[in-house]
C-alpha cells in the first residue's frame, strides 16, 4: 500500500474491541482504541539477549525500537516488516471478519502471528513477549480492580482479565469503552502470566505472554463481552454463540482453522482491490483496503427472540445512536455487494421501533437507541419529558432512507419477501413523501452538523428516489399497475425538479430558493445503480462538471456554504460520472487527504477539503459507502 494510514487498524471485531495505531511506525506511540484512549498493547523481541520494541513505545529511552522497513494493509491483514540485529521480524495483524461469513464476523477472535528469519545467514535466537494492558477490559484504567486466572484450551496458553464488578449493558454512550466481559490472550507453544498493579512499573495490570520463535508464533486476542445488546428490554448474546458455545472453544477453533482462514482472507482481498482498481483505480482501491474493516467493526451481530439477524451499527463520535437509518443508508452499498442479510438486519430494530406506542409520527425514525442499548430512538428526546421533539427529526431523509434500502436489497437479494412483511408501514412513509417531498420544509437531512434547510433539494432527490423505490418493490411482488402508478409519480417529481433546482450555468442548487449554490447530489445515485432514467444524462453531467470547478486540494466541498465535505457523499457524487477519469478527479483528493491528514485517526468522513484536518466523526460505519463505485461497476442493481 501507497496510501499512509491515518490510524493504523490492529484489531478490529466491534466497536469496543477495537486496536489501532495512530502513528506511521508502530513504535513511535501507544496502541489505542478507535477514539483515541489508550489500549496499551506492548511487543519485544529479544534477540539474542538483547531487547527491541516492535510494538508500543513504552521504556523507548531504555529500550531500542526494531526499525520498521514496511507497512501494508489489506483488507483484513496488516503487515509490519521490522529489522534489527540480523533478523527480519514480521507481523501480521487480522481480524477476519469475512462480510460473507456471519460466524467470522461476529466470532470475538483477532490473530497476530509473528514470523522471524534470519538474514546475515547466521542463527539467532529469538523470543517475543507481549503484553496487553487492562485498558482492554475497562472503560478508563483503575476505574474498578481487574482480576486475571489462566484458562484451560487444549494445545494453548491461556489466561483472561476482567473488570471485578462485571456490570455487563449497565450503560451506553459514544466516547466509551467496555467495561464488562473478558478479555484472553492465548499463544500456541509459549507461557502466560500476570503483572498486577503493585508489580508494574505504570500501576496497570497486564496479561503478559512469552514465546520462543523459532519460525513462527501466532497468539490471539479475544473478547466474550458476555451479553452484547440490549433490544427493547432483552439482554441478547452475539451471533457467534449460536454457533460455538463456549470463547474457549471460539478460541481453540480460530486457532485450528487459522491457515485456512488465512488463505479465504487472501483470496478475498486480492479479488477485491483487483475489482476495485477496474472500477475505480489504484487509489480509490487503496481507499476500500482501509474501510472494509472498519465498517464491518463499527456494528454488533446479534440475534433477536426469533432467530433473526440484528446488525446493530454505532453511531461512532457523533452520539452513539444504535441502528441510525441515516448511518445504515450511506454505508449499505458493501453489505449489497456481498450479504444483503446484514441490510436486514440494520433495519429491523427500526421496524421494531416504529411500531411501538413511543413512536407516533407518520415517517421512519431515526434510531433505535443508544449503543448497546436498542430500546427506542434517543436522537432529539427531551432528557426531562422523554419525548422526541418534532422538529428535531429528519423525516423525509429517514422514509427515503428507509425504502431506498428495502429496494436495494430486494433487487440485490432477488428476493422483495421482507419489504412484503413490511409494506403496510412502506406505504404510509411514501404518503409522506408524495406529499412532502417536492419542496421539504425548515428540517433537517442526515447532513445535521450542517443545521436545519428549506426548500432542500437533495431532500427531494431522495424522496423522488424513495418513492421509486416502493414502484419497484411493486413490481418485485408482481403488482405491475401499481409499480406503474408509482415509477409515474416518481418521474413527474424528477421532472418538476429540474427546472426549479437549476442554475443559470446549468449546474444545480443546494436549496430551490438559493442561485448559484451547489451541492454533492449524492442520492441521484440511485436512479443510475437501478437504471431508471428519471432524470437526464446532462443532469449528472452538469453536476460532475461542478464539482470539479469547486474542488480544492482535498477534495469537493459538500456544498457551497462551507469548505468541509462528507467523504462518503464525495465519492457517491464521484460515482454519478461516465467516464473513469472524471471519478479519479473527483475521488482522487480523498486519497491525498487520507496520505497527508494530520489527523491521526480512523477514516473519518468529515474533513475540511482546504486544510485536510478532521471536523468530527471517525471510525463510522458510513466508509462502507465508499464501495459504492465498485457496486456500481458490478451493476447488481440493474433492472430488467
Amino acid at each position: 500500500m501507497i496510501l499512509r494510514p491515518p490510524s493504523v487498524p490492529l484489531i478490529t471485531v466491534d466497536p469496543y474491541f477495537s486496536l489501532w495505531s495512530p502513528a506511521d511506525r508502530l513504535t513511535d506511540i501507544h496502541t489505542c482504541h478507535w477514539t483515541n484512549r489508550p489500549m496499551s498493547l506492548q511487543g519485544i523481541a529479544t534477540i539474542d539477549g538483547i531487547d527491541y520494541r516492535f510494538i508500543g513505545n513504552k521504556n523507548a529511552d531504555k529500550l531500542p525500537a526494531m526499525r520498521q522497513a514496511s507497512l501494508d494493509v489489506e483488507a483484513f491483514t496488516t503487515t509490519y516488516v521490522f529489522e534489527a540485529a540480523g533478523v527480519e521480524l514480521t507481523a501480521l495483524f487480522t481480524t477476519p471478519i469475512l462480510p460473507d461469513d456471519l460466524y467470522l464476523i461476529s466470532r470475538p477472535v483477532s490473530y497476530l502471528e509473528i514470523i522471524a528469519r534470519p538474514t546475515d545467514g547466521e542463527e539467532h535466537s529469538v523470543t517475543v513477549k507481549l503484553a496487553a494492558s487492562e485498558q482492554f477490559c475497562l472503560h478508563e484504567a483503575g476505574q474498578d480492580a481487574v482480576v486475571a486466572e489462566p484458562v484451560a484450551i487444549n494445545g494453548l496458553s491461556t489466561m483472561k482479565m476482567g473488570s471485578v464488578s462485571q456490570p455487563v449493558l449497565h450503560c451506553s454512550g459514544d466516547d466509551r469503552r467496555i467495561d464488562w466481559g473478558y478479555f484472553y490472550l492465548s499463544v500456541a507453544g509459549g507461557a502466560l502470566g500476570y503483572l498486577s498493579r503493585e508489580e508494574s512499573d505504570d500501576g496497570m495490570a497486564y496479561l503478559t505472554a512469552e514465546v520462543c520463535v523459532n519460525e513462527s508464533a501466532l497468539f490471539t486476542f479475544a473478547y466474550d463481552d458476555i451479553e452484547s445488546i440490549q433490544y427493547f428490554g432483552q439482554n441478547l448474546k452475539a451471533y457467534w454463540k449460536s454457533v460455538t458455545p463456549t470463547i474457549e472453544a471460539a478460541i481453540a477453533q480460530a486457532h485450528e482453522g487459522y491457515l485456512a482462514t488465512m488463505d479465504r482472507c487472501k483470496t478475498f482481498s486480492d479479488r477485491l482491490f483487483a475489482d476495485a482498481v477496474r472500477a475505480g483505480g489504484e487509489k480509490y482501491a487503496e481507499i476500500l483496503m482501509l474501510a472494509l474493516r472498519q465498517t464491518i467493526h463499527s456494528h454488533k451481530l446479534v440475534l433477536d427472540d426469533a432467530g433473526e439477524v440484528l446488525f446493530i451499527s454505532k453511531e461512532n463520535f457523533s452520539n452513539g445512536c444504535a441502528a441510525t437509518v441515516d448511518v445504515s443508508y450511506p454505508s449499505i452499498p458493501l453489505y449489497l455487494l456481498y450479504n444483503p442479510e446484514l441490510v436486514r438486519g440494520m433495519m429491523r430494530p427500526i421496524y421494531r421501533f416504529a411500531a411501538t406506542d413511543a413512536w407516533t409520527y407518520d415517517f421512519a425514525p431515526h434510531d433505535a437507541g443508544q449503543y448497546p442499548l436498542v430500546n427506542g430512538q434517543v436522537y432529539n428526546k427531551d432528557a426531562k419529558t422523554g419525548e422526541l421533539r418534532l422538529g428535531g427529526q429528519m423525516p423525509v431523509e429517514e422514509c427515503g432512507n428507509m425504502l431506498v434500502m428495502e429496494a436495494a436489497t430486494a433487487v440485490a437479494s432477488g428476493d422483495a419477501s421482507f419489504a412484503a412483511a413490511h409494506l403496510d408501514v412502506l406505504e404510509d412513509w411514501v404518503k409522506y413523501l408524495v406529499a412532502n417531498g417536492d419542496d421539504p420544509a425548515h428540517q433537517l437531512c442526515t447532513d445535521d452538523f450542517a443545521g436545519h434547510l428549506a426548500h432542500n433539494c437533495n431532500l427531494t432527490l431522495k424522496a423522488i428516489m424513495g418513492i421509486a423505490s416502493l414502484g419497484i418493490l411493486y413490481r418485485m411482488l408482481g403488482r405491475e399497475e401499481d409499480a406503474e402508478r408509482m415509477l409515474a409519480t416518481a418521474k413527474e417529481k424528477a421532472q418538476g425538479f429540474l427546472p426549479r433546482a437549476l442554475n443559470k450555468d446549468g449546474s444545480y442548487r443546494l436549496a430551490f430558493d438559493r442561485e448559484g449554490t451547489f451541492s454533492l447530489k449524492y442520492n441521484l445515485i440511485w436512479d443510475q445503480l437501478f437504471g431508471l432514467d428519471l432524470f437526464p444524462v446532462h443532469f449528472r453531467e452538469a453536476e460532475i462538471n461542478r464539482y470539479k470547478r469547486e474542488a480544492h486540494a482535498y477534495g469537493t466541498p459538500l456544498d457551497s456554504r462551507r469548505t468541509y465535505t462528507k467523504a462518503d457523499w464525495l465519492i457517491w457524487a464521484g460515482a454519478l460520472s461516465t467516464n473513469r477519469s472524471d471519478f479519479e478527479a473527483i475521488v482522487d483528493p480523498l486519497w491525498k487527504n487520507y496520505n497527508e491528514s494530520p489527523s491521526r485517526v480512523p477514516l473519518t468522513d468529515w474533513y475540511d477539503t482546504v486544510t485536510s484536518a478532521q471536523c468530527g466523526f471517525q471510525n463510522r460505519t458510513v466508509v462502507g459507502g465508499y464501495f459504492i463505485q465498485l457496486l456500481a461497476y458490478k451493476g447488481y442493481l440493474k433492472l430488467n
